[in-house]
């Protein structure tokens, strides 16, 4: 087998598990992971090349064997049904934009409490009060999102 198999290069498990091998020599084969892991060889090739989604216990593993917190998050926002709907995607940031993102989404919530306590004051949401409502869930979104980063960034940095 090639050192860098070019068709799972693009793999988000794959480029964990390397990355991963930095620090852990025998993550650099798909033999010594799957046995760090404690899954089948064959089945964590053809999760690599894109070919079986893994299970989430299998996501778990991977992700607490490689340091990779991010992959859970990829799993949920690209394969699990429930997860496409409710889970924020979220990347690993450099800290300085995490910051940066994180200001930006709490900078723009100012408003939020006094515009929710003004639209719900009469128990119903009217036509005209709906911009406003879209509004507020554009930045909740934006405030999700930022937490989420911030989450990943310190369960894969300060672990």
């Amino acid at each position: 087998m090639a050192k860098n198999p070019t068709i799972a290069a693009r793999n988000m498990f794959c480029i964990a598990r390397k990355a991963a091998a930095t620090c852990n020599d025998a993550l650099n084969s798909r033999e010594g992971a799957a046995e760090q892991i404690g899954i089948d060889r064959t089945r964590l090739a053809r999760i690599e090349l894109g070919s079986l989604d893994p299970y989430p216990e299998e996501v778990l593993l991977m992700s607490d064997a490689y340091n990779a917190p991010e992959l859970c998050n990829y799993y949920c926002t690209r394969h699990c049904p429930l997860g496409i709907k409710t889970v924020p995607p979220a990347e690993i940031l450099q800290l300085d934009r995490l910051t940066i993102k994180i200001i930006s989404a709490l900078g723009g919530a100012d408003y939020i409490p006094q515009a929710i306590v003004q639209i719900v004051s009469d128990g119903k949401i009217t036509a005209d009060e709906r911009p406003e409502v879209d509004k507020i869930l554009a930045s909740l979104q934006k405030i999700s999102e930022a937490a989420a980063e911030t989450k990943l960034w310190i369960e894969k940095n300060i672990r």
